[in-house]
């Protein structure tokens, strides 16, 4: 494959630049974070920020979000974007793969993550890798309108 996985560890323009080609792949409505906000992002301390390196480029990424609650640590993989590019070549179940070594490695007692109907590829990604789709209901409050 000749990707490497890697934590991010601090954020800079390069990352930033990353992250201004990758996120409008991901999400047609969100911001493209800054520098100031992926510096939020990698030391937030629940926060892993996976980025998928082929040579010098940035060609992927994911987060993984650790969180104690009463019934114990949990775990969420959130945004993940592989870039087009870079896609059929094993980027996304490296990233994922990766990301439950480090939740489990962690304590979490599950790793949760949700993904959209059309994204067909990601859902049969997580499959292969063990995710089973769960009877649930996904609720969103996106605050006062």
């Amino acid at each position: 494959m000749g990707v490497a996985i890697e934590l991010a560890r601090q954020a800079d323009e390069r990352l930033a630049a990353a992250f201004a080609r990758l996120i409008p792949q991901l999400s047609s409505t969100s911001a493209v974070p800054d520098v100031e906000a992926l510096r939020r992002v990698v030391e937030f301390p629940g926060n892993r920020l996976l980025v998928a390196r082929d040579g010098d480029e940035v060609v992927g990424t994911l987060t993984l979000v650790l969180f104690p609650i009463p019934t114990g640590l949990r775990a969420r993989i959130e945004d993940v974007v592989v870039d087009r590019a870079a896609r059929g070549r094993g980027v996304g179940e490296a990233l994922t793969r990766e990301a439950l070594r480090l939740a489990d490695e962690a304590g979490a007692r599950t790793v949760d993550l949700t993904s959209r109907l059309e994204r067909g590829a990601a859902v049969r990604l997580y499959e292969r890798v063990g995710f089973e789709e769960r009877p649930s209901r996904v609720y969103r409050y996106a605050g006062p309108r």
